[in-house]
């Protein structure tokens, strides 16, 4: 049990980094599978185009997935159409603050389409059907050898193992390109991940014992908050039915005004002479009386705090 314990506690502790891996995992799975019983190179003038949707088509789809799903870009955009808000343009600063969300949902939504392409370019599969029929490549591999020369090049991906040695060349060369490619993609990757977490932690205001703290905050109000939600919105729906079915007068019943919502609805800002760990904590220790939050001079949105913005809000989330 204590081992189980641990297992399970190590999981909660690393669930981004785990969420991060079982994508991955999926999209290798999906493109391994996608590659070996729904791929069929036609071997004709069509290489290109199809070798190239199954490359590029299934990373734009999990890309776009990736950001549906993202909590943040929908903390961003909801609302911002409103009627009221329409024809009113945000404060500088704020209008930098969505740019910069909307930039870290994009970058963490490529994650899925990253290893598509990367893993893709591994196999080699679509990069040979497509190569094939690029003019660039046949040019290349025929060098003025004949109209014949590019009719062979186009049935490379579909030649068998009693097909010429030639034809076997062509392959391999296309292969090792492919795989090249896919290697050089997938170090760029781990790069540029390893300077942007480095840049990230050195820019941090606080501590990274801080941060641990903050983000056990962060479970914790979220646990608290949904409890307090379903309870408050089922004893709202009590008081509705129960009036509607025994025709009584309504009990006075009070709810969070659609200004409080939007107060810790808002996007997070960190301040280092007033230190708030979430939206809520700031709503109720700087809201004036007309219930808004005082705005605050010295605010700044340092990247390595991006997780309150996105601190589980998932069930919340309306598609």
């Amino acid at each position: 049990m204590e081992k189980f314990r641990t297992v399970l506690d190590f999981c909660l502790s690393h669930q981004k980094a785990l969420g991060y891996g079982a994508v991955s995992l999926l999209t290798l799975g999906s493109e391994r599978i996608f590659s070996i019983v729904v791929f069929k190179c036609p071997c004709n003038s069509w290489n290109l185009l199809y070798g190239a949707v199954f490359l590029l088509v299934p990373a734009l789809v999990l890309f776009l997935l990736g950001c549906l799903v993202n909590t943040q870009s929908w903390k961003v955009l909801t609302g911002c159409c409103a009627p009221g808000r329409l024809g009113r343009c945000p404060h500088v600063n704020r209008f930098w603050r969505y740019l910069q969300v909307l930039w870290l949902v994009m970058v963490t939504a490529a994650v899925a389409p990253f290893t598509w392409i990367a893993v893709a370019l591994l196999g080699g599969s679509f990069y040979e059907c497509a190569a094939t029929g690029s003019a660039i490549v046949q040019g290349y591999m025929c060098k003025s050898q004949g109209e014949e020369c590019f009719k062979k090049v186009l049935q490379v991906p579909c030649q068998s193992s009693s097909s010429s040695q030639e034809m076997q060349d062509m392959l391999t060369s296309l292969r090792a390109q492919s795989q090249v490619m896919g290697w050089i993609l997938i170090a760029s990757i781990f790069t540029l991940a390893l300077a942007a977490t480095c840049i990230s932690h050195c820019r941090s205001p606080v501590s990274i014992l801080q941060l641990s703290f903050w983000k056990m905050y962060l479970k914790e109000e979220q646990q608290l908050f949904e409890a307090k939600a379903k309870e408050h919105a089922t004893h709202l729906a009590e008081r509705n039915v129960n009036c509607f079915f025994d025709s009584t007068q309504l009990e006075p019943f009070h709810t969070p005004s659609t200004k409080a919502w939007h107060g810790i609805s808002s996007l997070f800002a960190f301040n280092p002479d007033k230190l708030y760990y979430s939206m809520i904590h700031k709503y109720i220790s700087s809201k004036t009386s007309s219930g808004s939050i005082k705005s605050v001079e010295g605010e700044t949105f340092p990247t390595c705090l991006g997780f309150v913005d996105g601190a589980g809000q998932a069930e919340f989330q309306v598609l």
